[in-house]
């Protein structure tokens, strides 16, 4: 059942089915393969899969995203942080990675990062000199520290096949998110001291800075804020969920009172839209997550790894090189939900935390959104730019080194993973 499973998914994808389809039609050639188990059994899991109550949190996170982002506020963000590091070397492209993660406290999604911020910098930073192939890079690395500083979606799917705390992953993705920010932050400052990059004109001054934070203080406040709730127990991550909706609608409607009905509408369809697409793709891979259940491929698989390559280093670098790998192909959704049960066991087995091997997960995974073959952070921003993939790879080895050495440092420090 799992050769078949196998060889179905891979074929279709190699066919550019939608990863969701695939696995669904992979599930149920699995079971036909088998002969003995009914049908009916893909389509059991797909729904029981959607009746846990975490998986509510998913469409708030995104709809206080979104509406966050439909007014004012997400220019007073991209001024605050051109105004915090635009007077440096490099600054019009530190913009983006500063801007990344204010809008990942924000959005929690890569995703939306690279469109909002790379449509508006991406064109700013062509005009200013930058070649577009680099300014494209930037914003495809720079985005992937959205999915680390809570509130963040990878880690809500990853918590929902690990029985992990939603708020300990939070906490946890914090530290590792900044790590990256600073690196990718020395990768521009480096390379504008290299390259020659043209520095920003009319840094504002103390005061004028002061005005941007205070303008954007409602935005910055908002990971903070959930942070502090789930770690103190004040509520659920579903709960708050919800009040970051109530907290993005009154900062909207209040402060900045420029959150219209039809941008409201606007949010609401967006935030359905992309929790459609993710929810099919949870649905999909709970039978899939059966069938390997079914057929014990998590236990023989750690078996395996145990029996051969012995040493927990071992094993855990030999997990980073499967998730590279997987993230490369597989979109980041899909391959936490199919890595999870399968890696969760084998971490137990050698004794790693399960909170670290989010954050590993996290990390890899975050490493493919901007890897081709099929990196949606890197094909968003190249056509931005209107730079071929190409050109952009090849400005990518400095983010690729920083992301890698993040990576590592998180695979064999545990005492980086801080969590309650």
């Amino acid at each position: 059942m799992s050769g078949v499973l196998a060889f179905v998914f891979f074929a279709l994808l190699a066919l550019s089915v939608p990863v969701a389809h695939s696995l669904v039609i992979a599930s149920g050639a699995a079971l036909l393969a088998d002969g003995t188990l009914p049908l009916f059994i893909v389509v059991q899991q797909m729904f029981a899969q959607t009746q846990s109550f975490p998986l509510l949190a998913l469409p708030f996170f995104m709809l206080a995203g979104n509406l966050m982002m439909a007014g004012r506020l997400g220019e007073a963000l991209i001024g605050f942080a051109s105004a915090l590091v635009g007077r440096y070397p490099g600054g019009l492209a530190s913009t983006t990675v500063v801007g990344s993660v204010v809008f990942g406290g924000v959005s929690g999604s890569a995703v939306s990062d690279a469109s909002a911020l790379g449509s508006v910098l991406i064109p700013w930073q062509v005009r200013e000199g930058y070649p577009a192939g680099f300014a494209a890079a930037n914003n495809a690395a720079a985005a992937t520290i959205a999915i680390l500083i809570p509130p963040s979606i990878p880690m809500i799917l990853y918590a929902l096949v690990s029985n992990v705390s939603v708020g300990a992953l939070f906490l946890a993705g914090v530290l590792p998110g900044l790590m990256l920010a600073a690196g990718f932050l020395l990768v521009c400052w480096l390379s504008a001291r290299l390259r020659g990059f043209p520095l920003a004109a009319d840094p504002p001054g103390r005061r004028g800075l002061a005005r941007l934070a205070f303008t954007a203080s409602p935005a910055l406040a908002m990971p903070v804020l959930v942070l502090i709730v789930l770690r103190f127990g004040i509520a659920t991550p579903t709960e708050v969920s919800v009040m970051a909706v109530l907290y993005a609608l009154g900062a909207g409607l209040f402060l900045y009172r420029d959150l219209t009905p039809r941008r409201i509408w606007a949010a609401m369809v967006a935030a359905g839209s992309a929790t459609g697409v993710v929810m099919l793709v949870i649905m999909a891979s709970a039978a899939v997550g059966w069938i390997m259940t079914f057929v014990q491929a998590p236990q023989a698989f750690a078996a395996w790894a145990l029996s051969t390559l012995r040493e927990p280093w071992a094993i855990i670098l030999a997990m980073n090189g499967i998730m590279l790998i997987a993230g490369m192909f597989i979109d980041l959704p899909a391959a936490i939900l199919l890595l999870g049960p399968i890696f969760v066991p084998l971490a137990q087995a050698i004794g790693l935390d399960l909170v670290q091997l989010g954050v590993i997960m996290v990390l890899n995974l975050a490493i493919g959104l901007y890897t081709p073959p099929v990196g949606t952070t890197l094909f968003i921003s190249s056509t931005i730019a209107r730079a071929s993939i190409v050109t952009t790879a090849r400005e990518l080895w400095p983010f690729w080194l920083v992301g890698l050495s993040v990576l590592l440092l998180f695979s064999y420090v545990p005492a980086l993973t801080v969590h309650a």
